[in-house]
């Protein structure tokens, strides 16, 4: 076993599900991926794999038939599968959001009603906060739900960037329901959304466009949805009582953070795996590549980037399973291990010299999908605000700490 991104205290249950996934990933994704993700054709083999494997229900407690698993298993899993095809980490990422939210908010009646669905992979989430005129400004929102007579809701408005907008059946969407309260923000409110998988209207009065193209992050469709006069019951407000959305959401962000993290460390650690490999391939000047001081120097960088990044991912979803709030820690690991995935797949493109170019070479693949992770779940920027205001509260001037 290789010595990077080794995770230490891993139970024996942990260490077989990781060796299942990483053989599935060697045996199922890594030969097909490639060619996948150039066709921009849905994995649905793959899928239908990661489902036999249980991943949908990896999370999802035992008693609503899941596996029961930590988020820190979750993490690793998603690390070990982006090392295959970051697309196919992207199938489980909403839907997984979804079921945090759902455990830790849902009533006990929307738990047994979507759960046991959910962990089989037969329901499966998507997770809408962003608008066309937004993206990290959550308060921003337009998308309206009014609250009729009869205690129902009608929902307008338009989302953007929906990840399995089109496969999922089950939408945690963010909306504005304006019912009286003084702060913005407790004047949102999460609604349940089900729909029929595909294309064109989904669900009345909602329709999912079509899919957007993409410069990587190929394979898994990317949509809009288009709410006009879409009745939906107060039974479909998550937690049951309005007003609790934007934490809700919150939450589920901090679980996408760590996400984005082990997609990141994962993509690292492919293209370090790459450049190593053919750094001990290619010869120039009569030896391999890998001999020359400036590559050894560069491999022993791109090295200790994948080792960092992966501690602070780790750290990040063991601080979050333990109940804590994990924002600076998410937020920390996401930027890190976002920009050194950036850095350690240009460095394996450079390795790679005139080949990386090539789209016969994977590399060319991971240098488009490395930049989805500078944007996905908040760019680094909104990263640091997100750290520095934790901080000044932290270490506020004064305090005596």
């Amino acid at each position: 076993m290789p010595r990077l991104a080794q995770t230490d205290g891993l139970t024996e249950d942990q260490q077989e599900i990781l060796k299942a996934v990483r053989r599935f990933v060697d045996e199922k994704i890594l030969p097909v991926a490639t060619e996948l993700e150039h066709a921009d054709e849905y994995p649905q083999e793959i899928v239908d794999g990661l489902k036999e494997l249980g991943i949908f229900g990896l999370m999802i407690p035992e008693e609503y038939d899941g596996l029961g698993e930590s988020l820190l298993t979750y993490a690793l899993c998603v690390e070990e599968i982006a090392r295959g095809w970051m697309s196919v980490s992207g199938v489980i990422n909403t839907h997984f959001i979804v079921a945090h939210m759902l455990m830790q908010h849902g009533t006990e009646e929307q738990k047994k009603k979507y759960l046991p669905l959910m962990a089989a992979g037969e329901v499966r989430g998507s997770f809408s906060m962003s608008e066309p005129g937004l993206g990290s400004d959550v308060a921003a929102i337009k998308t309206k739900a009014v609250k009729g007579d009869d205690g129902n809701y009608t929902i307008d408005g338009q989302k953007m960037w929906l990840t399995n907008g089109a496969t999922s059946t089950l939408i945690a969407l963010l909306v504005k329901t304006d019912e009286g309260s003084d702060s913005v923000y407790k004047n949102m409110t999460t609604f349940l959304v089900e729909k029929e998988p595909g294309f064109g209207e989904t669900a009345p009065g909602l329709t999912i466009p079509g899919k957007l193209d993409k410069m990587g992050y190929k394979g898994v469709e990317t949509t809009e949805a288009v709410f006009e006069g879409h009745q939906i019951s107060a039974d479909q407000i998550l937690g049951g009582e309005p007003g609790k959305g934007f934490y809700q959401m919150m939450d589920g962000v901090e679980v996408g953070r760590v996400n984005v993290a082990a997609r990141a460390c994962g993509i690292a650690l492919r293209a370090f795996e790459l450049a190593i490999d053919y750094a001990q391939q290619r010869e120039t000047f009569g030896k391999p590549i890998a001999e020359h001081q400036a590559i050894l120097f560069r491999l022993a960088e791109m090295a200790t980037k994948v080792e960092t990044a992966h501690s602070m991912m780790v750290r990040a979803a063991r601080t979050k399973e333990r109940g804590e709030r994990n924002d600076v820690e998410a937020g920390m690991a996401k930027m890190l291990a976002a920009e050194y995935c950036n850095e350690v797949v240009q460095d394996s493109f450079r390795i790679h010299g005139g080949y990386g170019y090539s789209k016969e070479y994977e590399i060319e693949r991971l240098y488009r999908e490395s930049a989805f992770m500078l944007i996905g779940e908040g760019t680094s920027d909104i990263q640091k605000m997100i750290i520095g205001r934790a901080l000044l509260k932290e270490y506020a001037s004064g305090s005596g700490s």
